[in-house]
């Protein structure tokens, strides 16, 4: 954030017009875009302030960017959290995530129209699509002069230098007849002056995505939506763990009380917005029990299957080196001989040592010896993944748990199971990326099934029988609160959440300037 602008600050007595609780992809953009049409505006955040200049390629000392508050996790298919999908600090999950920013694919907005199965979101592409290019044109995206599944596409800024893992997929691409092109990544690839913060150096392709970008050049929401805010007079708070919602005898919301340093807080509010992410809002409104008359919040809890391949070649990769995931092919996401409904994307893969070791370590049961080999192989492997549609279903929900946490609040349970879908999904993904690898000469193949991002729980509809709120992010039980993180999609779709999260928070602004 930009040394030379004063943060402005209220006081607690102060009845703010807008309280954000979460500083991240859901809440930067409405806070800036709020405040920049004059709205007082406060932003709790319940992890620290991280200056640039503090991020490491280290991985071990890069876990102080992740949200490491204690998660219970069930299910045939407990998920891993932390580093895997969230994020603390002034910034959010956006502090560590890998920039890799492809849009939405038209169709995944009618997914139960087309096939039966899942549910629609209650707009379609054409509606989102305005926010999604002034999202792209503010942050700054990388992306090819050609998007082969999107001809008109343009992208302000050129892609980076592909490393050696996004030239091999490319080459199991050729081999297969699959279409690929450099990836969108929300990154610049020259010096530019950031409205609002100020220089942002190009891309110096590190490779230290998921580490914090030191040099400004991956586009979060620390050097862009925040300073924006923050120049239209909004305040943001780290340190404020937000636990209690206060309401007036009308049901109303008058205020939130967060804990910051050991002590409580009040700060009222006229509208209340909840941006902390698919587990943390609505664990919020379930302590609290509110806006929960449909009985769905929590519920429809969604991740993206996100399968890898790895493989092992002759020669180096050296895969902790460049940008991390820059090749791409979109070909899967309807395939011919689909035995799934949706579809899934492919990305290549490079990826630090630690987290590609402890990958490997979840993906087999070899040990000893054996495994020590593997592990030292590390400089010759290159990875390919997938994002692929997950459907709704009720064994997957996020509820509270007997456990309480050091605040006395009770812990969130994550149940997560692949169904049938899923299922067939991962082998689909399974079989091709091998057979890819194979074409190419890599040895010592491994699929590593995993889950990625937090997607659901808070669902938007226009129904609120069974809908938490409506189109634009507003609860239906509760006329002063709003949802803005990625709890409110209704579907899983393909693509990496962010881009999307951020365009709604857009059009959620909007609808709440009009009120």
């Amino acid at each position: 954030m930009s040394s030379s602008t004063l943060m402005k600050t209220f006081a607690k007595t102060d009845i703010v017009d807008t309280l954000i609780i979460g500083s991240g992809a859901g809440g930067a953009p409405l806070a800036a875009e709020l405040a920049r049409n004059g709205k007082t505006v406060v932003v709790l955040e319940a992890g620290p302030a991280f200056p640039a200049t503090g991020h490491t390629p280290d991985e071990i000392a890069a876990r102080e960017l992740y949200w490491l508050h204690e998660r219970l996790s069930a299910g045939t298919n407990p998920q891993a959290f932390g580093g895997n999908n969230s994020g603390t600090g002034l910034g959010g999950s956006l502090l560590h995530y890998g920039a890799f920013m492809p849009r939405m694919d038209a169709r995944d907005f009618h997914l139960h129209t087309e096939t039966g199965k899942g549910v629609d979101w209650p707009f379609g592409l054409d509606e989102l699509l305005p926010y999604i290019e002034r999202v792209e044109s503010f942050i700054g995206v990388s992306g090819p002069a050609h998007y082969p599944w999107d001809p008109e596409r343009r992208y302000a800024y050129a892609p980076p230098p592909a490393n050696s893992a996004a030239l091999k997929m490319r080459e199991g691409c050729d081999a297969l007849g699959l279409r690929h092109a450099d990836g969108p990544a929300a990154l610049i690839t020259r010096d530019i002056e950031q409205p609002h913060f100020g220089t942002r150096h190009a891309c110096a392709n590190c490779g230290a995505c998921h580490q914090g970008c030191r040099n400004g050049a991956k586009s979060g929401t620390d050097n862009t939506w925040l300073p924006m805010a923050v120049a239209y007079g909004a305040e943001l708070r780290p340190g404020c763990f937000a636990h209690t919602i206060e309401r007036d005898s009308s049901g109303r919301v008058t205020g939130v009380v967060y804990r910051q340093n050991g002590v409580e807080h009040r700060q009222k509010c006229a509208t209340l917005v909840l941006a902390a992410g698919a587990v943390e809002t609505p664990r919020l409104l379930l302590t609290n029990g509110l806006a929960n008359s449909s009985g769905q919040v929590g519920q429809n809890y969604m991740t993206h299957v996100s399968t890898q391949v790895w493989g092992e070649f002759d020669e180096d990769i050296r895969p902790n080196r460049g940008y991390p995931s820059l090749t791409i092919t979109e070909d899967m996401m309807r395939p011919k001989d689909a035995d799934f409904v949706g579809g899934y994307l492919v990305q290549s893969l490079g990826m630090m040592p630690a987290t590609w070791g402890q990958n490997l370590a979840r993906s087999t049961t070899t040990r000893g010896p054996a495994f020590a080999r593997a592990l030292a192989g590390y400089n010759r492997s290159a990875g390919m993944g997938i994002n692929g549609e997950c459907l709704p279903r009720p064994e997957n929900r996020v509820t509270l748990s007997d456990e309480k946490d050091a605040f006395g609040i009770p812990k969130p349970l994550i149940e997560h199971s692949y169904g049938p879908n899923e299922w067939a999904m991962h082998h689909h993904a399974a079989r091709l990326m091998t057979q890819m690898w194979e074409t190419v000469g890599a040895k010592d193949i491994r699929v590593i099934d995993r889950a990625a991002h937090m997607i659901g729980t808070c669902r938007m509809g226009a129904d609120a029988g069974s809908n938490v709120v409506n189109p634009v992010g507003r609860s239906f039980d509760i006329d002063n609160l709003w949802v803005s993180d990625h709890s409110i999609f209704p579907s899983a779709a393909a693509a990496n959440p962010a881009l999307a999260i951020m365009a709604l928070s857009l059009r959620t602004a909007e609808a709440m300037l009009r009120t």
